[in-house]
């Protein structure tokens, strides 16, 4: 049986919606975030060597990284359901964004999420107008036009298609959903990118989805905004 080895409002939550949306019956073991540091606890290093989630175990099987496991789940349990036929349009945007999620927009957030942190965290007096120019030139220098870039590109193509891959629902939007969830913690979406989130109330209201939520408990991300 395959078991997720699942940490509090992190990406494991994806793992367990992809679980549902294939039907299969799977395990849940349970990770706590440290109060302090919001980091995960050193359990998770006797799962895997960097303690890091998601990761899944199969039998005598472990596989880490988000994206390395929609492709195992996908290969092993699917019908044909969530991945489109090979050489298709729809497969080469499927591969794509797949990727694009952790490989280019998920360090974004990370970016945003770190600079959000120093701008709140208590220093000295003396320390914090230093802190908050440096984030500054870090915003402004690099960070919140490529966040705009990527959302209004994710925007476009969601103006041409119901889901990112096409028309049907695939394992690349289980994947995309946490960088849009990300996004909407960290920016300013609901504001000005209206597709997107119309694109989380739709999988939102996925039964699998709200499935995984009952399995899986709370789920909220770090909400952070700059401005």
């Amino acid at each position: 049986m395959v078991t997720v080895h699942h940490l509090e409002n992190s990406r494991s939550q994806r793992i367990l919606w992809l679980l549902e949306e294939l039907g299969v019956t799977y395990a849940i073991e349970r990770y706590g975030r440290d109060k302090q540091t919001s980091l995960a606890p050193p359990e998770l290093l006797e799962i895997h060597p960097l303690g890091k989630s998601p990761v899944i175990t199969d039998g005598d099987i472990t596989v880490a990284e988000s994206g390395a496991i929609i492709e195992y789940l996908v290969h092993k349990f699917d019908v044909g359901r969530l991945i489109p036929p090979d050489g298709s349009p729809e497969r080469r945007a499927y591969n794509y964004w797949l990727h694009y999620a952790e490989g280019t927009f998920a360090p974004l957030m990370l970016v945003s999420l770190i600079m959000g942190r120093i701008e709140t965290s208590p220093m000295p007096f003396i320390a914090r107008p230093i802190a908050k120019r440096i984030s500054r030139k870090v915003r402004d220098g690099f960070l919140d036009g490529n966040v705009k870039r990527n959302l209004d590109f994710m925007e476009a193509t969601l103006s041409e298609s119901t889901w990112f891959c096409g028309e049907e629902f695939t394992a690349a939007d289980v994947q995309m959903s946490f960088a849009v969830e990300a996004a909407e913690a960290r920016t300013n979406l609901r504001d000005e990118y209206p597709l997107l989130v119309a694109y989380l109330d739709r999988i939102r209201a996925r039964p699998a989805y709200q499935a995984a939520l009952a399995k899986g408990g709370h789920y909220e991300l770090p909400s952070i905004h700059h401005r």
